[in-house]
């Protein structure tokens, strides 16, 4: 293969811009192809909201020696940035710079990546072809683009989960799009009338969804008739709430502690257990029908947020000779260490390039596309995948096995994924020690139940353990029509 070719990164995110600090370091050239129209795009949309971890874990080495050249100073170390301070103080600086900015490409999606005269079935010459990526340009044009290895950086933002069960798009989900959004809405700022005074469903219990939930709620002050549902599948707020005053994150201890605050003051009312299957349009409402334990029942709003997480893209890859695993979507060698139903991010270990190869020679998924479905993805993970697979691509073995993960205590961990984890992980963001010790009784306890001494409510006549919750009783439907034509829902 020729050696003039470059390597292509797709995805301009904080773990694909790092991905061109290395290459850049081994005397390589990088070629980055980024389908938004500025870097960072996907971490734009969620640029109010700020991060758990301080800027010391949030910054890749490689990028930071290449802008500290160009004199750039380094944010507070131990100050907590919003997504829009990730984008404006560093991603955006380090795009900018001179031997950077010729490397990117913006509004240019990759839709499919194969290699020259080589489909997916062929075996002759495989290794030794270039990569060809077919890119199509936000002005309608269209180039094949060669390059001698490929890091796909894309993430996953852009393929939020649905808010249907099962993994699958409730009835009604797309048809009714239009009042739906997914992901953590600006609802302070640019979408404040879309949800004041308004009915608004959220679905999901992660950190995305009680970011979406405290926003919702503190325009309860402004917009008294803003009314909040919480949607879970799941019983367990005691996991949901999480650590809390003894969260080693204060910044996430304290979303805990404010949900379950906003619940009992009744500025969020929750609707559990409550699994999306159908969303009917009636009398100018949404009809949210569950399945709560087998029995169908329907809930009328006028927006819903699906904060359930999100999903890897791999249509573009079709070509390309893929070792997924099944469940997870990562690399099956990746898999185990990762799975959210048996490990926290705390308790995944170190892992790049050997975990991160492929068949497919020089091809590598990094980043949060790399975890798949996996929710507890690191941005100092994704840094040191990249530092691996680069020094991988350039034959320095040794420094690519030599895997190291500089990480805060508690490993900095957010997940959406508590609806579905039966196990500790979902929300014991901590160290093996402090998993432990949350199992006997803290955050991480795995059993539905809750303490003894919580209150327990019913929605319908199915019962829900919680801690001075008020939970919505949901009026049974012989059907999915909004609350069976009810006025005094609809």
């Amino acid at each position: 293969m020729s050696q003039d070719y470059p390597i292509a990164i797709i995805g301009g995110g904080p773990v694909g811009l790092a991905a061109i600090a290395h290459i850049l370091e081994r005397g390589e050239t990088p070629i980055l192809f980024e389908a938004g129209e500025t870097v960072g795009a996907s971490v734009l949309q969620w640029g109010h909201v700020r991060m758990f971890s301080p800027w010391e874990f949030n910054v890749d080495g490689a990028s930071v020696r290449l802008l500290e050249q160009h004199n750039w100073d380094m944010p507070p170390l131990d100050e907590l940035p919003t997504g829009s301070d990730l984008y404006h103080k560093y991603l955006q600086p380090f795009a900018t710079l001179p031997e950077v900015s010729q490397t990117i490409q913006t509004g240019a999606r990759v839709v499919a990546i194969s290699r020259q005269n080589v489909d997916k079935m062929k075996d002759r010459g495989r290794d030794d072809a270039p990569f060809m990526l077919h890119v199509e340009y936000s002005n309608g044009d269209e180039e094949l683009i060669y390059a001698k290895a490929v890091i796909d950086a894309s993430g996953t933002w852009t393929k939020p989960n649905p808010v249907g069960a099962n993994g699958l798009p409730a009835i009604g989900e797309k048809r009714y799009s239009d009042r739906i959004a997914y992901g953590i809405p600006d609802v302070k700022n640019g979408a404040k009338l879309r949800y004041a005074n308004k009915r608004v469903m959220v679905v999901g219990s992660g950190h995305s969804a009680i970011n979406g939930l405290l926003d919702l709620a503190s325009l309860h002050d402004e917009y008294p008739d803003t009314k909040v549902y919480w949607a879970m599948r799941g019983t367990n707020l005691k996991k949901v709430y999480g650590g809390q005053e003894d969260d080693a994150l204060e910044a996430r201890g304290q979303l805990g502690i404010r949900i379950q605050q906003a619940v009992d003051n009744g500025a969020v009312e929750i609707v559990a257990p409550f699994r999306v299957e159908r969303i009917n349009f009636e009398n100018d409402c949404l009809c949210v029908a569950g399945n709560v334990n087998d029995e169908i029942q329907t809930i009328a709003v006028d927006e819903i947020i699906g904060a359930t997480g999100s999903r890897p893209d791999v249509d573009m890859l079709r070509e390309l000779r893929l070792d997924l695993d099944p469940a997870v979507e990562s690399t099956r060698t990746l898999a185990p260490l990762i799975d959210p139903n048996i490990h926290s991010c705390g308790t995944v270990r170190p892992h790049g390039e050997a975990e991160l190869r492929q068949p497919e020679k020089d091809f590598y998924i990094v980043g949060m596309k790399s975890y798949g479905r996996a929710p507890t993805f690191l941005l100092a993970t994704g840094y040191e995948q990249v530092r691996s697979v680069v020094a991988g691509l350039v034959g320095d073995w040794e420094a690519a096995q030599d895997v190291q993960l500089n990480l805060p205590e508690t490993g900095v961990c957010s997940t959406d994924f508590a609806d579905e984890a039966d196990g500790v992980a979902s929300a014991c963001c901590g160290t093996p020690a402090a998993k432990e010790e949350a199992i006997a009784g803290g955050c991480c306890d795995s059993s539905e139940a809750v303490a003894e001494s919580a209150n327990v409510l019913a929605i319908g006549d199915i019962p829900i353990s919680v801690a001075g919750a008020q939970v919505i009783t949901l009026k049974a439907s012989d059907d999915t029509t909004c609350c069976g034509g009810s006025d005094d829902c609809c």
